[in-house]
């Protein structure tokens, strides 16, 4: 085995009397390098996209929601609250109520989502954290109502914090006989703003929260709530306080985690991870294919040592290891070198930040990067795996080629 690698790493750096040689087997490492480099890099960028993706949910979706299967509301049942207050690994849960709504601010309209929650809520959520404009309050002190939109409804209708002009929000009426009076077909409530939230396009275009009062005066409710949204308890077991929470509410009534919440987007993204990491790894089998020729070009140059070392007694075991761990070498070297470039770039990109990003809807201005100890274990074993394959299909042929003619002149 040392002797194998002794010879393969004196091949390897050697002058060649053919210097494409030397060309191919440097075209080689540069293109294991490359490939490892750019493996190493998009991986961490996808890692840190993930992360980032998962702040931005992480600040709406809570550990476990729980919605009804038929109908968007239902009654909060005062004795199911208590029950699941007493669930092991519940900390808190929140009362929310959604629905459609007509904006009005001034003379400008708009669509949105109004969202009305409890006290509880931003124990729930860290939406309190993101306020762009002014707080996250709800209700001021004598118990008057505040709305907090997204930055996104609040551009669009030049919403400022003035407590001057108030946000009109209009609602179809639920209940009643048919009108033609159109201002009878709906339920008009005003309300000051008292923040603006900024998290990501989607959310800050949609959403306008209110208070859960607010919310069930405007659409005519007593009870009723679209959600129950639930935080765990550090070191709780999601999974466990999942089947709790299920057996409290019943079989009419769906309990989803962070991950079934949002569960279409993230295999949207891991399956995209998943075709980049093979795009890039056909494009290094594609760059393999010069180490098959640098090794065939090497096999056809030392076939006179081939024969001296057939002579002085080795076997061709011996020297078929010499040329795979030549091929081997190859694909070690460009691979480290492939992670220390990779690791290299990747630091500067956390550290600095020189790739930004051209939309200011998210909470980083430049490309987050975030490096994984199993990626740096993942890629250099593909590398290697790719590397031993280019390195083994030369060298079974070729030096089976050479070892026969040569134990047929014998």
């Amino acid at each position: 085995m040392k002797l194998s690698l002794y010879i393969a790493r004196r091949y390897l750096f050697a002058r060649k009397s053919r210097n494409a040689i030397n060309v191919i087997s440097g075209i080689s490492v540069a293109g294991v390098t490359v490939g490892t480099m750019a493996l190493i890099i998009v991986l961490s960028v996808f890692n840190g996209l993930e992360k980032l993706v998962q702040s931005i949910f992480n600040t709406f979706d809570p550990d476990l929601k729980v919605t009804s299967i038929e109908g968007k509301t239902f009654p909060a049942d005062s004795a199911t609250l208590r029950l699941l207050s007493n669930v092991d690994g519940v900390m808190t849960y929140s009362l929310t109520l959604e629905e459609n709504a007509l904006l009005k601010y001034g003379d400008r309209q708009y669509i949105a989502t109004i969202k009305g929650v409890d006290n509880n809520y931003t124990t729930i959520s860290g939406i309190d954290s993101t306020m762009w404009d002014g707080e996250f309050i709800l209700k001021s002190e004598n118990n008057r109502p505040f709305a907090v939109p997204g930055i996104g409804i609040a551009r669009y209708l030049g919403i400022n914090i003035n407590f001057i002009t108030p946000l009109n929000i209009y609602v179809p009426r639920r209940t009643g006989s048919v009108t033609l009076n159109p201002d009878n077909a709906f339920v008009r409530k005003f309300i000051f703003p008292s923040g603006i939230f900024q998290v990501e396009q989607e959310y800050d275009s949609k959403y306008v929260y209110v208070p859960l009062d607010f919310a069930r005066e405007l659409l005519d409710y007593e009870t009723e709530v679209s959600s129950v949204e639930i935080k765990l308890r550090n070191g709780a077991d999601p999974g466990k306080v999942k089947k709790e929470v299920e057996s409290v509410f019943g079989d009419d009534f769906l309990v989803q985690d962070r991950f079934e919440q949002q569960e279409i987007f993230y295999k949207v993204m891991r399956s995209e991870r998943l075709a980049i990491f093979f795009i890039l790894t056909f494009i290094l089998i594609i760059a393999s294919f010069n180490i098959i020729g640098s090794l065939t070009m090497l096999i056809i140059e030392k076939e006179r040592d081939i024969e001296i070392l057939k002579s002085l007694g080795a076997d061709n075991n011996l020297i078929q290891r010499i040329f795979i761990f030549e091929g081997w070498l190859i694909s070690i070297i460009g691979a480290v070198a492939g992670i220390i470039l990779g690791f290299i770039v990747c630091w500067i990109q956390q550290k600095y930040g020189l790739v930004r990003l051209q939309s200011d809807s998210l909470l980083m201005s430049s490309y987050p990067v975030l490096m994984k100890v199993r990626d740096f274990f993942l890629v250099p074993l593909t590398v290697l795996l790719i590397g031993f394959w280019a390195a083994w299909y030369p060298v079974r042929f070729l030096t089976k080629k050479y070892l026969k003619k040569d134990e047929n002149m014998h």
